[in-house]
């Protein structure tokens, strides 16, 4: 599952739902998206062609119009295909999340549909996905231009939950680059360069897992970070940290620490992808309405069963 967004709408396709009771209703007639003053309300999932984001996807678009995004238009389609199949009105947007005139042109048709109320930035690429600049823009950079963008589309009661990992609890204070945090908001470009040095200073093996982990490490604190600014529009944002899932991405890192850190959870397995999605939508949703500012860990009791010995370790490969 990779970062992105970017514009390509789809006409809806014809799908059967059921009433209340339990009757057929005309195949053509989505589950219609909730109204906020005469005006259909949006969620927006970005990372939303599979894994997690599309099983927050299927929840948020009980009360939504629902625009995934993507940067594959043949799996962004079968997502769409799939909601719509389920009587959830959807529509896909492909997006590139490390360039900001795509995330522009998605938030664009989705302030078009309706009055944005919800998003949910679930994009991102693993370790094992690409190098540690490829790992950076999509992760850190990408974090930005979705956050940026939801800032200015945000109104009373909005939400935006960016997806972290447990990897960003686990990098040491010391090694945390704040001045390059800093640079953000102002310098974008300098923030993305300073970042990838940081990720690219240990053993050339590891410099994709360093920046994975930093990257998110820095969504964490960009979500607590711009928590005032949203709060002045009535709106909020936060974080929420997962730990080892079963989905593609997190299958795919198996080998390479999500397996292992399964070892140390409480509930010693995996995830699945609908048990984070709930508390994703839940987060997103006007429920938890004065929750923002922070991050959520849920991993299983992964990190609570980790002691320093065991994440030296980990750091080593072993």
């Amino acid at each position: 599952m990779t970062a992105s967004s970017d514009q390509s709408a789809h006409p809806a396709q014809p799908a059967s739902t059921l009433t209340p009771a339990g009757a057929p209703t005309p195949a053509s007639t989505p589950t219609p998206a909730a109204t906020d003053a005469g005006r259909t309300t949006v969620a927006v999932v970005t990372g939303g062609a599979g894994g997690m984001g599309a099983a927050t996807a299927r929840i948020l678009g009980r009360e939504h119009r629902v625009i995934l995004s993507d940067v594959h238009q043949e799996h962004l389609d079968q997502a769409v295909k799939e909601l719509q199949g389920a009587g959830i009105d959807a529509e896909g947007v492909v997006c590139d999340i490390a360039d900001r005139a795509s995330v522009d042109a998605l938030f664009g048709r989705a302030r078009a549909a309706g009055r944005v109320m919800a998003v949910v930035h679930a994009a991102g690429v693993s370790p094992s996905m690409g190098s540690a600049e490829t790992i950076v823009r999509i992760n850190a950079l990408g974090t930005i231009h979705i956050t940026q963008a939801a800032l200015a589309a945000a109104g009373e009661g909005f939400a935006l939950v960016n997806v972290a990992s447990i990897a960003g609890h686990m990098v040491p204070r010391l090694l945390v680059p704040t001045r390059a945090y800093a640079l953000a908001d102002t310098d974008p470009a300098a923030f993305t360069r300073k970042l990838v040095a940081a990720a690219n200073r240990g053993p050339k093996a590891g410099r994709a897992g360093s920046a994975y982990s930093l990257s998110k490490n820095f969504v964490i604190w960009y979500s607590r970070h711009l928590a005032g600014a949203f709060g002045a529009r009535g709106a909020r944002v936060l974080s929420v940290s997962p730990g080892s899932f079963d989905t593609t991405m997190g299958r795919l890192e198996e080998a390479s620490g999500a397996g292992k850190l399964v070892e140390y959870a409480a509930l010693r397995r995996f995830g699945t992808p609908t048990e984070i999605a709930e508390l994703l939508a839940f987060c997103a949703s006007g429920k938890p309405g004065y929750l923002t500012g922070t991050d959520i860990l849920c991993d299983g009791g992964t990190r609570a069963g980790l002691t320093l010995r065991s994440m030296i370790a980990l750091a080593r490969g072993q």
